[in-house]
This record gives structure tokens, C-alpha cells and sequence, in this order.
């Protein structure tokens, strides 16, 4: 059984003095997704068709929090591919992250986030285009394996998430985003042991229903991904450091003899 969400009280830059209370959990669940890869802009321009490309990036093996990623959200009723840091930083932060931005939200925590309510109930809701994620499991000894996780016959698929738009004192302005989180389904149940989440990744049937549904259809639409349209294996511990960035990273483990 997962611990219950602890209520604490945060002071932000911006708020004169005053505190805020915030879900602990919102903050803390950034750890269900730490890493991810990219396919390349090609690939998911064929697999997300967005009638407008803003976006522009190349394959990358090693995403990982605070970095610019690609996404696709939902504007004057026409999808637009766009880059966002991921790591919300919510619009009454004036631009000035309120500790370190959470890469991740859990569904049952959206409402309930100070971070990520009112994004989410403005239908601030989009897409993200990945090849696979990275996942730590617990061994027995203490020793955080690292698996690649990605679909069976599927080099690009969806994760969702939400935005929002951040300006500071200077009128720069940061749009950034959260991955949204569910229930380990069995195979996630076994590698993220600790966790017992996994992202929540959209069937191709639901992205219109993501981006443009009510809160309640969209929030239909996050649900644990079948275990047998998944796969994954042991990669390199060189994932754990966000300076490595290259095809190995994603490589199975050689068996020992």
C-alpha cells in the first residue's frame, strides 16, 4: 500500500510573505519517471500528424528533468507541435520554480495539487512523443538495476501529461510539463517495485480524447497500459548519469554465461 499524501507548507518567491500548502506527494512523485528517450522529429510527426510543427529536435537516448522536450498540445482547436521544459513550474510562480520542478503528477493527486489544479481543470493537457523509458528495480541486494521499457511493435508512443505557462518579472516565459502517473500494471508492478507506478501512456484511440475531451473523458483515458503490448530489459548503469546520451544506453545487458 502506497504511504498517504503528506500535507506541508511551502513558502514561494512570490507570494509576499505568505505560505502555500502543497501536497507533499505532487512534489515527490517527479522519482515515477526519471528518464526517457526520444524517437526523431520524422517519426513522430508521422505518428502524431500535428497540423502545426513549432518543434525541432533529434532522437536522444537519455531525457531527463529540466530539459527541453517535444510536445503536442491543443491551440485555437488545432493541435501544434511545440518544445516544453519538463518540469512544470505553475503560472503563479512568476517564472521561479517552487523548489525543483515535479517532472511527474500522479492522477489521483491532480486535483488536490496547488501545482497542477488549475492547468488541469483549463484543459492544459498534452502529449508527449517517446521510444521508451528507463525504470529502477530494487534488488535484493540493494542495488537499483535500471531497465528500458518500451512497446512491442511500437517505435513511438504517447505519454500524457500537462503544461502550463510561466512568466517572470523579465516577460520571459516558460512552458513546462508534468507526466502524468498511474497504477503499475504487472510487468511495471515488477521492475519499479518500490514505486508501483508507471507513466501513464495513451492508446492511439484516446490522444484526441486526451486533447480535447472533458476532464472526465480525458481522465478516463489514464489508465495502465497493457502488460503484454510492453517489454523490457536491463540496460547499463551509465543511464544513471544525465551526461551519457547515446545509443548503448538503451542496449540489453549481455547474459552471463
Amino acid at each position: 500500500m502506497r504511504a498517504p499524501p503528506v500535507l506541508v507548507q511551502v513558502r514561494f518567491p512570490n507570494t509576499k510573505g505568505r505560505h502555500i500548502f502543497v501536497w507533499l506527494s505532487a512534489l515527490a512523485s517527479r522519482l515515477m519517471c526519471e528518464r526517457y528517450a526520444l524517437p526523431d522529429q520524422l517519426a513522430a510527426e508521422r505518428e502524431f500528424v500535428p497540423m502545426k510543427a513549432w518543434w525541432k529536435f533529434d532522437a536522444r537516448f537519455n531525457v531527463a528533468g529540466q530539459q527541453y522536450v517535444p510536445a503536442i498540445r491543443l491551440h485555437d482547436g488545432q493541435t501544434e507541435a511545440v518544445m516544453m521544459r519538463w518540469g512544470l513550474i505553475p503560472s503563479w510562480a512568476e517564472g521561479k520554480p517552487p523548489g525543483e520542478p515535479p517532472t511527474c503528477i500522479d492522477a489521483d493527486q491532480i486535483d488536490r495539487s496547488t501545482l497542477h489544479r488549475a492547468p488541469w481543470l483549463n484543459a492544459q493537457r498534452c502529449i508527449l512523443p517517446i521510444a521508451g523509458f528507463y525504470e529502477w528495480r530494487l534488488t535484493s541486494r540493494k542495488y537499483r538495476q535500471p531497465y528500458f521499457v518500451s512497446l512491442i511493435d511500437r517505435s513511438v508512443f504517447a505519454m500524457a501529461a500537462i503544461w502550463d505557462r510561466s512568466e517572470g518579472e523579465d516577460d520571459d516565459v516558460i512552458e513546462s510539463c508534468s507526466v502524468i502517473c498511474v497504477p503499475a500494471n504487472d510487468l511495471m508492478a515488477r521492475i519499479a517495485n518500490t514505486q508501483r507506478r508507471m507513466p501513464a501512456i495513451l492508446k492511439r484511440r484516446d490522444y484526441d480524447t486526451w486533447l480535447r475531451g472533458t476532464p472526465a473523458a480525458a481522465k478516463g483515458a489514464l489508465r495502465p497500459y497493457r502488460s503484454d503490448w510492453m517489454q523490457a530489459h536491463e540496460v547499463s548503469p551509465r543511464i544513471n548519469s544525465i551526461a551519457a546520451d547515446d545509443a548503448g544506453l538503451v542496449r540489453p545487458l549481455p547474459v552471463l554465461a
